[in-house]
């Protein structure tokens, strides 16, 4: 029976990348695995032919004797005519591949852990330090973080002889998976710590100081390497990432190291400008205003704003002018209102100007 192209075996086009052959590699092997299949030789036979087309086209040399020879240019066994190219056993080559997908590697993974610190508008510009204490699965004092009974230890695993893994073949292929028994440990407690109840892990809080630098945003998020849990008792430990939710201001916005701000202003302190205090960050400053000020105008105030997280100083406080309508009049603030309109001159309102004669080219009036 004529073998398959190996090529169609991967269902990849003969121009494929390197990453697109794994990709697919990856895809099938996981589909026909005979973990996920047990008893179904045609899935057995399908991995056989997977693992089979991508060992010769993962390999430069071998690819380009298929592609010149096909079959005939790796010997028309497949493998058999290359098993000194493969000495170093399919097993390193499978692992390689998938990690501890299949069950090789160490069953100790580590695990990280979250926390969400809320801070407010201030420290999150110039930098805080903040205790935090959390729930944290850490060794138990009373085993050790054997998870055995005091006075007893953890034996031998009788299944996997403490190695943590079963290897077993599979056709031509030798593969390997945690073991049921131990779970990876090499290891199984006959007579269990009654503090852990055997975990050999108990929870209970630990305290910390986190440093949060100046120039923070909201929902960015700090790395303790090393505060984290473990799988294992004595496993590696992942980290502890700390979210930060920075509280809102009642007076100030942010735009990434600027702080923005909207001041009122009455109208006729538009009009005839003068002095107004101004709240920054750092304290009140003292802002001029400019006579015939238009309300939306922007006034910066240099380094009034938030630290730079790369330590290049600090960002600018943008104040927004809004002129406000008065509201409310009297007769007499009125009567006088109308007078100043009289009085007015022809060119104080120099957009309104622009406007009027715009529409009236337009709409002929």
């Amino acid at each position: 029976m004529a073998k398959r192209d190996y090529y169609e075996i991967l269902g990849v086009e003969r121009s494929a990348s390197e990453e697109e052959l794994k990709r697919a590699y990856r895809k099938l092997a996981v589909q026909y695995h005979p973990d996920r299949n047990p008893g179904d030789p045609a899935c057995v036979e399908k991995f056989k032919q997977v693992n089979e087309a991508y060992q010769v086209l993962s390999d430069a040399k071998m690819r380009t004797a298929y592609d010149r020879f096909g079959h005939a240019g790796v010997g028309q066994g497949g493998f058999g005519g290359f098993e000194q190219g493969f000495g170093r056993g399919f097993s390193d080559f499978f692992d390689n591949i998938f990690g501890d997908i299949f069950g090789g590697g160490s069953s100790a993974s580590a695990i990280d852990l979250r926390y969400t610190l809320e801070i407010t508008f201030e420290e999150a510009a110039f930098g805080t330090e903040k205790k935090i204490t959390f729930d944290k699965e850490q060794a138990c004092d009373t085993c050790g973080g054997s998870g055995a009974k005091k006075g007893t230890k953890p034996k031998t695993c009788r299944t996997c002889r403490g190695q943590g893994q079963i290897r077993f073949n599979q056709g031509f292929f030798t593969l390997s998976r945690t073991c049921t028994q131990c779970l990876g440990r090499g290891t199984v407690i006959e007579e269990k710590c009654e503090h852990c109840r055997g975990k050999g892990k108990v929870k209970r809080p630990h305290t910390l100081t986190v440093k949060v630098p100046a120039g923070i945003d909201n929902d960015q998020r700090l790395r303790l390497k090393g505060e984290g849990e473990s799988a294992e008792a004595h496993g590696r430990v992942g980290d502890l990432y700390v979210h930060i939710k920075v509280a809102d201001h009642p007076l100030f916005q942010r735009e990434d190291e600027n702080v923005i701000i909207d001041v009122p202003i009455s109208f006729v302190q538009a009009a005839l400008g003068g002095e107004l205090e101004i709240p920054t960050l750092a304290g009140v400053t003292s802002l001029k205003i400019n006579p015939g000020t238009q309300s939306g105008e922007l006034r910066r105030l240099k380094g009034k704003g938030i630290a730079r997280l790369n330590g290049s100083g600090f960002g600018d406080q943008v104040v927004r002018l809004f002129v406000e309508t008065p509201t409310h009049l009297t007769s007499r603030q009125k009567e006088l209102l109308k007078e100043f309109e009289r009085e007015q001159a022809k060119d104080s309102h120099p957009n309104i100007t622009k406007f009027v004669q715009r529409f009236k080219e337009v709409f002929g009036r």
